[in-house]
């Protein structure tokens, strides 16, 4: 089980300077964030903190898979994550997240990067996602086949149009 609490920055008590930082999170971390996209996962999380000061520059470098749903089949797949990404913190009166800056009530002086870290690897999936060619569900492909529009002779179903919809093709526009 991943301890939350590990993820929690103490930026006050960092020195000035590069800090490294090294998470390897699992299935337990994706339970415990309660998300519904991504749910399983094993991820090796590099993060460097830069202090200057009062300004925090966060580098992060997320590397592993993940375990997302097949758009066509449904069936669960691998889905590889490496990204770089940077965010910057800063002290402030109250909590804000503003693009890349986000603002740490000084008082506190903590940063949870866990959500930081789903974020940035839920951005890292592609929008389609699907499995290779052949390794799909067989038995979802075939369900798929039956209630396609097209046949597999290759003869499209006729589509009956509503004739007041018809009436619209053929009108044209002209300059």
């Amino acid at each position: 089980m991943v301890n939350l609490e590990s993820l929690k920055i103490d930026l006050k008590s960092l020195e000035q300077g590069a800090t490294p930082f090294e998470f390897e999170l699992d299935d337990a971390f994706f339970e415990s964030l309660e998300t519904t996209e991504v749910q399983r996962g094993n991820l090796h999380v590099s993060l460097l903190v830069n202090r200057t000061n009062d300004y925090y520059d966060l580098n992060f470098h997320i590397e592993g898979s993940v375990m997302v749903p097949c758009d066509l089949c449904l069936d669960d797949m691998e889905q590889k994550i490496d990204t770089d990404n940077r965010l910057a913190a800063k002290f402030g009166e109250n909590y804000s997240e503003d693009d890349d800056l986000v603002t740490v009530v000084e008082d506190e002086g903590i940063l949870d990067v866990a959500w930081f870290i789903y974020e940035f690897t839920e951005l890292n999936i592609p929008i389609k996602h699907v499995h290779a060619p052949g390794k799909c569900n067989p038995a979802m492909i075939k369900k798929l086949q039956e209630h396609s529009a097209t046949r597999s002779s290759g003869e499209e179903i006729e589509n009956d149009v509503d004739p007041r919809w018809a009436a619209l093709s053929n009108l044209k526009i002209e300059d």
